[in-house]
Parts: structure tokens; C-alpha cells; sequence
């Protein structure tokens, strides 16, 4: 009989099973391309950290199918001007390493005002990095955001 694999919970696992929220565990890297039956690109979302001249840091949360709208969520956000945090400091400001960002991490550690594309209201379930680089949750986009303090806007790039 073959041996169950039991996966290490992230701590994005943990903070969602003690608030008793309902959400998969996913292994998966979709940079590689490679994804599991069942899950498309337009699934995964990807959190960016940003920082903006009123507000500070502020996080933007977008399918890696698309581009954010720097110009749209520095507008929604009441900034002038919102730029990436430039890789060499986002450990230092979000706690996590670039392609491990996570809205549930990091609302537990900052305040930062977290803003989710109009888009994942369409998907009803989304997929997002657990914290860790190959690690991800699927879980309600509206769940998520009540449960990060997020709101939904328009912030993708349209052409």
C-alpha cells in the first residue's frame, strides 16, 4: 500500500484553521506551467506589494493572467503615485520573500490596505500563496476579504 504524503502545514494554513475557514491546500508552481487537472492560470492570483506616496505600503491583489494598474489603485487607494516595492525590501516591509506574498500573512502581521481585482468576485474561489514559494490556498474571494479586511476595485490594466 502506497504511503499517504501528509503536507507540512504553511502558517497561512494554521491562521485559517484556527479561524475555522474553509480552504484547500495546494502544492503547485504556475511559473513552471505545469498545472494540476481542474485549476487554470486565470484561478491564481498574485500579491503585490506596493508602496504609495500618502499611504505607505499598500497590497494589490490581481490574477497572473493580468497586469495591476499602478495608475487605478494609487486613484482607489488615495495616492498619487503607487510603485513596486523593489525586491531587495520586501522581505524587510511585507515578512515575506518575493513569490511567497499572501494577504492572510500579511494582515496578520500589518495594517496594510489590501485591495482584491473585481475579478475574483466572478471566480468565487481563488487561488493565492500560502506564504511559502510552490505553496497556495484556494479559498471564497468574499471569505478572503472579509477575513483580511480587503476591498474589491477594478485594478487590472485594460487595454
Amino acid at each position: 500500500m502506497a504511503k499517504k504524503v501528509t503536507i507540512k502545514k504553511t502558517l497561512v494554513n494554521q491562521i485559517l484553521d484556527k479561524a475555522k475557514i474553509k480552504h484547500d491546500s495546494l502544492v503547485l508552481n504556475a511559473l513552471e506551467g505545469q498545472l494540476p487537472q481542474g485549476i487554470e492560470e486565470k484561478d491564481i492570483y498574485k500579491t503585490l506589494a506596493l508602496i504609495g506616496d500618502k499611504t505607505g505600503p499598500i497590497i494589490g491583489i490581481v490574477p497572473i493572467t493580468e497586469r495591476l494598474s499602478e495608475k487605478k489603485l494609487a486613484k482607489i487607494s488615495g495616492n498619487k503615485k503607487v510603485n513596486m516595492i523593489p525586491q531587495k525590501n520586501l522581505e524587510k516591509i511585507t515578512g515575506y520573500v518575493h513569490g511567497a506574498n499572501n494577504p492572510v500573512g500579511i494582515r496578520q502581521k500589518h495594517n496594510f490596505p489590501i485591495f482584491i481585482d473585481l475579478s475574483a468576485l466572478e471566480s468565487k474561489q481563488i487561488i493565492v500563496s500560502a506564504g511559502e514559494i510552490g505553496r497556495s490556498i484556494r479559498i471564497d474571494s468574499q471569505v478572503l476579504a472579509d477575513f483580511v479586511n480587503a476591498s474589491f476595485a477594478n485594478i487590472i490594466e485594460r487595454e
